[in-house]
């Protein structure tokens, strides 16, 4: 039953993140042609991840208590309702609060409750040499997903030329996908063992001193993470891909390219990060791929053609995501199986409360101070999020890491 689990919640995710790529690429063209300025548009993206923060509280702290799978099952009705509501509502007064209870997701990628809830339960389908693997498939599947879902974003202009559609008419027929394809996510849940719940004998409570320490690690790495995200918040694929459309002229055809290229090198990634971390451990291939990451980034503004900005951030999209499969397996490494849905529910909280933060302060950076702004601002976070996280954990080993399996 634990891989037929695995499996259902790679489908699930899967499904998700591809409707959650595709927004990434036309949410912000799609507002701003509907009259919402930029500055409101990272209003928008801002109150849907502050949706996604709160709801992420929520499981935090009650999803093992009211049921993973049911948790899970609510969660993929509430996006769907979000995407509908993006269909018909234009109105910033109006979409801020839509955007917020269907945590409209404009980031491009999937780092919300569910997978908050997923990345506590796909490690108690294995074992720990094996985690740090299994974490990297689903982050395979996922970054697979959203590399789907922005090719997709050439369905508005499809849509146009070979339906006859208007834009707007373009737009919302897209959202609808997307709505389609979260209630799908609905049916793998429902087909869950109920080995993903979590075991209520006494015997699964940590011991006091246990939890104390298990706390204290993982507040300071929460608050690293929130410096990480708030970095990433500026980075959103909302605004990266406006940027390229303002910046360079970039139809959707060509972002739709750009990002579907980027999220298979995110893809491709997981795997090459996952045997990285077997040579040289999984602290060192968090810090030692994302810092140079956030370089590349930052060098874009400065290439003379988009081709070569292109070239440059899709550098970066070959690094940056290195470090999710091995940050999740580290942080569900070193605090005990029962408090797994705590861990990931309060780093990934902070994560999204650092990209509700960002989207908002960087529109706003966008429109007033430079169109480039935003990329330095958040590389230069990112820079200093490896560098504390490096001198912080350095000696904080995983039991794998500590004790190897002879070969």
């Amino acid at each position: 039953m634990p891989a037929r689990d695995a499996s259902l919640i790679y489908l699930a995710a899967f499904l998700r993140s591809a409707a959650v790529g595709l927004v990434g690429v036309i949410l912000a063209i799609a507002l701003t042609e509907a009259g919402v300025s930029v500055a409101g548009t990272g209003l928008v993206i801002g109150a849907g991840l502050a949706g996604i923060a709160v709801m992420t509280a929520v499981v935090t702290f009650g999803a093992d208590r009211l049921g993973r799978r049911r948790t899970l099952i609510a969660l993929s009705a509430l996006t769907a309702c979000g995407y509908v509501a993006a269909t018909s509502i234009t109105r910033i007064a109006w979409l801020l609060p839509a955007a917020f209870a269907g945590m409209l997701n404009g980031m491009g990628r999937d780092r919300g409750p569910a997978g908050t809830l997923e990345q506590a339960i796909l490690p108690e389908t294995t074992d720990a040499d094996h985690r740090t693997w299994t974490l990297a498939w689903y982050n395979l599947v996922l970054d697979a997903g959203h590399a789907l879902g922005g090719l997709a974003g050439v369905v508005p202009t499809l849509l146009v030329s070979r339906a006859g559609l208007g834009i707007a008419d373009a737009h919302r027929s897209t959202f609808l996908m997307c709505a389609a394809a979260a209630a799908l996510s609905i049916l793998p849940y429902a087909m869950l063992s109920h080995r993903v719940e979590v075991s209520r004998t006494p015997a699964a409570a940590p011991l006091p001193d246990d939890d104390r320490h298990t706390r204290r690690a993982v507040a300071k790495l929460a608050l690293l993470f929130g410096i990480d995200s708030l970095g990433g918040g500026f980075l959103s694929s909302a605004l990266i891909a406006y940027w390229f459309f303002q910046r360079y002229g970039f139809s959707e055809q060509q972002l739709a390219v750009l990002f579907f290229t980027a999220r298979a090198l995110n893809a491709v990634s997981h795997v090459a990060a996952a045997w990285l971390a077997r040579r040289i451990g999984l602290l060192n291939t968090m810090v030692l791929t994302h810092l140079p990451s956030s370089l590349l980034l930052m060098a874009a503004p400065a290439a003379p053609s988009g081709a070569l900005a292109a070239a440059l951030f899709l550098g970066r999209e070959s690094l940056v995501e290195m470090d999710v499969p091995t940050r999740q397996s580290y942080v569900m490494a070193i605090v005990p199986p029962s408090r797994r849905t705590y861990a990931s529910g309060v780093t990934n909280l902070t994560r999204t409360v650092g990209w509700a933060i960002g989207p908002p302060i960087a529109g706003i950076v966008m429109q007033s101070v430079a169109l480039a702004a935003p990329l330095f601002v958040g590389g230069g976070l990112k820079i200093a999020y490896d560098i504390v996280l490096y001198r912080s954990f350095r000696h904080v080993r995983p039991p794998e890491e500590e004790h190897p399996a002879a070969t």
